[in-house]
């Protein structure tokens, strides 16, 4: 059986307009869970930061689908688990404001690179205890 490689696909969404600290709390409500909770969680989740997220952990399961029906295999998206995901800072846009007395204050625009791993769960779970 070829499925012992575990195909694992990834999603990144780079430069994405949210500041890495409020997308990395997002970001920790999916990690572990299976692919479709965490859709499920990212829908109903309030926080603005869940949107991009959401659309970077479709694009992993797709490419997980690609990834299955090039190597073919058979794919079943409810086996799917998020392996690992994570928020890099990325560039910072640098904007000012005027402030009283002529001064000027900085204003920082945060990016974010959102990556996402997913992975088929591990049925054999081999050298536990």
């Amino acid at each position: 059986m070829s499925t012992d490689k575990m195909i694992e696909a990834k999603a990144v969404a780079r430069h994405v307009r949210v500041t890495p600290q409020k997308a990395r709390r997002v970001v920790a409500l999916i990690q572990g869970k299976p692919a479709s909770d965490a859709v499920n969680v990212l829908l109903f989740a309030p926080q603005a930061a869940s949107e991009p997220v959401l659309k970077v952990l479709r694009s992993a399961i797709a490419n997980a689908r690609v990834k299955a029906d090039a190597a073919a295999e058979a794919f079943d998206e409810r086996n799917l688990v998020v392996s690992a995901a994570f928020v890099d800072e990325g560039p910072t846009m640098k904007r000012f404001r005027p402030r009283a007395q002529g001064r000027a204050g900085r204003i920082n625009k945060r990016t974010s690179h959102i990556t996402v791993f997913v992975a088929p769960k591990a049925t054999g779970k081999a050298g536990t205890r």
